[in-house]
């Protein structure tokens, strides 16, 4: 690519008076001429914040990724944009994160700016930074913020998230005091990164090192290893040479990919929260992708990743067994290996000669961890357009169960009367919330891991089988079922539902079934009166009026609808 076809070449360099100006306001940033004309500029889209302990060192990563932009010839400009921080924001960063991938796209289109490098790892983050830089469609790279150090408490190593709800459990059924907790607190997460098991987080990063736009095991480098520094500065340099091929996003992120991190994510037991976001971000790419793509897929693919929550690793063990690259290199049977990658021609050249290192991190196809891909897609007069299960992280004994409803109509209801004895809560009831969906929670908060009530816990009880139009945390484990479509809030089945109804729940089946009639359910419909409206105005009001189901990706209704969106005129 010559220097005036860059697009920056649109604000610096033609003979104008918006030219002149922008030259001059970039001398005021201090910038030489023979630094920034000519050159690729890429903007580097940082997601830190002091509140996110998963990206708190990516301020000192951008250093190294503008390192090497500066090596390989470009211009590199930092950009703030959303951090959206699980642990912290509320009522769930699932609510802001179509917010997120609005700025990234408007960013990447209203500045000077001819490629990206996407810097993010928080759940939502991924996806995020992801759809937008799809629907702007300039060439672009992800940098993972990677995963944190294993915890640990005593002689045990813990998985954050994971051991978080045990121990959690423990306290509540009496094992351990508040003097162990303490102690819990301190060992649980012992460094910057986000989770290192195998939750949304780790998933949805191995999900874009899968689709191709990340520099190879660039998903699993722990966050403060001195690799991930190289990998971050690795990232910059090759930015500069995708904008030279014009190598754009949409190159990348074809049907294909899209089957191919589906199948990634399967096989790795990964989090159910990646349905979601991979089916809105394939939205984004003009790629229809559904949940019985993900249920066909499952079927073709075993679990080989023995990590937690549904086995025993963590995912510095995945790293040093050889990362994503000697996990995909079990999987070439059913992925698509003549597609191009951001660092190789194609996939088949980027798992050349790859080796796993450790067989009981990353199992052989003849012992995997299960035999079919981690999630199941449930159908039934319960779930009309659909529901998920992460079954291998259930109890085998609730993979085929019916037993009688208890409902709670929202989250804090369910709170303050779970452990309510008159309730009659038996190990057999299916725990039933509702008001828990795009509309109603608001943003699908992970709420779909309902507590198991005390009395339970004390007797040993440690799963049951739930029912939810929630998300469940991908570090949490148990019979969940979540992502009940259409949701309570709009009127689907889940509304209808009373305590004491009889409920199937049948994974081999992929069923969920609610023991009613239909006539009854018509009666029940015919006095259900939908809530009020939790938005009066900004942004929330927004939301509630565009947001889409969760088996269509809650993505915003004009965002993913088709149409052309013109470049702004620089000149």
């Amino acid at each position: 690519m010559r220097p005036d076809e860059l697009r920056s070449h649109q604000w610096y360099g033609t003979d104008g008076l918006r030219s002149f100006s922008h030259r001059a306001r970039t001398r005021q940033l201090g910038y030489l001429p023979e630094e920034h004309l000519g050159k690729p500029v890429i903007a580097v889209l940082n997601t830190w914040s002091d509140i996110n302990p998963c990206h708190v060192h990516l301020r000192d990563r951008a250093q190294a990724v503008k390192r090497g932009v500066w090596q390989a010839g470009g211009f590199p400009l930092e950009f703030p944009v959303s951090t959206l921080s699980e642990t912290f924001q509320k009522p769930t960063p699932m609510l802001y994160r179509n917010l997120l991938a609005m700025e990234t796209e408007e960013l990447l289109r209203s500045y000077p700016v001819d490629g990206a490098v996407l810097m993010g790892g928080c759940d939502k983050t991924t996806p995020a930074l992801l759809m937008g830089a799809a629907s702007a469609d300039l060439p672009a790279v992800f940098v993972p913020a990677g995963p944190m150090l294993p915890g640990h408490w005593r002689n045990e190593v813990l998985g954050s998230g994971t051991d978080m709800w045990k121990y959690w459990d423990d306290k509540r059924a009496g094992l351990i005091g508040d003097c162990e907790l303490a102690e819990l607190e301190n060992g649980l997460a012992r460094s910057p990164g986000h989770c290192m098991t195998m939750g949304t987080a780790s998933t949805l990063t191995a999900a874009a090192e899968a689709l191709g736009v990340t520099m190879p095991g660039a998903s699993s480098i722990p966050a403060v290893d001195s690799g991930h520094d190289r990998m971050a500065a690795a990232s910059g340099m090759r930015i500069v040479e995708l904008v030279r091929q014009d190598l754009k996003l949409s190159r990348l992120l074809t049907p294909e990919a899209y089957e191919d991190a589906v199948a990634t994510v399967l096989a790795l037991g990964g989090s159910t929260n990646a349905v979601i976001h991979l089916i809105a971000m394939a939205g984004r790419s003009g790629v229809r992708l559904t949940l019985d793509d993900f249920d066909r897929i499952a079927r073709s693919v075993p679990v080989l990743a023995n990590l937690r929550p549904g086995g025993q690793y963590l995912m510095e063990d995945f790293h040093f067994a050889g990362g994503l690259p000697a996990f995909l290199a079990q999987l070439t049977d059913v992925l698509h290996l003549d597609r191009p990658t951001v660092a190789h021609d194609t996939l088949r050249e980027q798992l050349a000669g790859a080796v796993v290192h450790n067989p009981e991190v990353i199992r052989p196809r003849d012992k995997p961890l299960a035999d079919e891909g981690g999630v199941a897609v449930l159908r039934g007069n319960l779930c009309p357009d659909g529901a998920v299960i992460k079954h291998i992280a259930a109890e085998p004994h609730l993979l085929r169960h019916t037993g009688p409803a208890v409902v709670f109509d929202d989250y804090k209801q369910m709170q303050r009367t779970i452990n309510d004895p008159a309730l009659g809560i038996t190990a057999d009831h299916v725990l039933v919330l509702r008001g828990s969906g795009p509309q109603g929670g608001p943003g699908m908060p992970e709420y779909g891991m309902l507590p198991i009530p005390d009395h339970l816990l004390k007797q040993g009880v440690r799963d049951m089988v739930r029912i939810s139009d929630a998300r469940m945390s991908g570090t949490s484990y148990g019979t969940c079922v979540l992502h009940i479509a259409p949701e309570s809030h709009v009127g689907g089945p889940l509304a209808l539902v009373r305590t004491g109804d009889l409920i199937t729940l049948d994974i081999e089946a992929r069923s969920l079934h609610l023991g009613v009639s239909d006539e009854e359910l018509e009666l029940r419909r015919a006095a259900w009166t939908p809530p009020p409206a939790r938005y009066g105005r900004g942004y929330g009001a927004l939301y509630s009026e565009q947001i889409t189901q969760a088996d269509t990706g809650c993505d915003f209704a004009f965002l993913a609808r088709e149409g052309e969106v013109p470049d702004p005129y620089a000149g």
